[in-house]
């Protein structure tokens, strides 16, 4: 049976790498894996999406239109562009704060993505909001939100992939000296996570 996973966000938050780890994971389990993103824009703050399918019977990478079994938001707006992917019955994991889009700030907009995880709270049955501003402040790195999102995505079982299955491929495709921070994210994803399945 196959998993079929979109993640979605701005560039620089991490989304390729979080993408990464999950094929690498699954690679590490004998899962086959397809996958496509595009990054064009990544480097400006750009959108940034990849498509990830998990299982023996997936032809094709790019993930239908109502099939995505999850989607792993790491900015409201984009997660929002992506909803028509979800399937009924998936899972959102979304994180909390806010990216402007450059048109945005030029315009003297004052989004700050509530409404957005508003939309999203009304749209799915499922959803776990991350608040990753707070969680990074308290380990002290902005750099860890993709293992944030991906430790409240493993920890909903929606993924198929169990903790020690990503710190694993942590130990193999993260520098080392990175490790610490990194499994203390994955741990404070799962305690973040329990309370907050809406």
């Amino acid at each position: 049976m196959s998993k079929n996973i979109v993640l979605c966000g701005v560039g620089g938050q991490g989304t390729i790498l979080a993408s990464k780890l999950i094929s690498g994971a699954a690679m590490n389990k004998g899962i086959p894996v397809k996958s496509a993103e595009t990054i064009g824009m990544a480097q400006r703050g750009g959108s940034v999406f990849s498509h990830l399918r998990l299982g023996d019977d997936v032809d094709c990478p790019m993930i239908a239109s109502g099939s995505a079994d999850i989607i792993i938001g790491f900015e409201p707006g984009e997660t929002v562009r992506m909803l028509p992917y979800l399937k009924k019955g998936g899972q959102v994991i979304v994180s909390s704060r806010p990216v402007m889009p450059v048109t945005a700030a030029l315009a003297g907009s004052n989004y700050n993505g509530s409404e957005m995880l508003d939309y999203i709270r009304n749209k799915v049955e499922k959803v776990i909001v991350i608040d990753t501003e707070k969680a990074c402040k308290e380990l002290g790195s902005a750099k860890i939100v993709n293992l944030l999102l991906l430790g409240a995505a493993v920890n909903s079982g929606a993924l198929g992939l169990d903790d020690e299955d990503i710190r694993k491929v942590i130990r193999t495709k993260i520098p080392e000296k990175f490790h610490e921070l990194n499994f203390k994210a994955l741990e404070y994803a799962k305690n973040a996570a329990i309370n907050i399945l809406i």
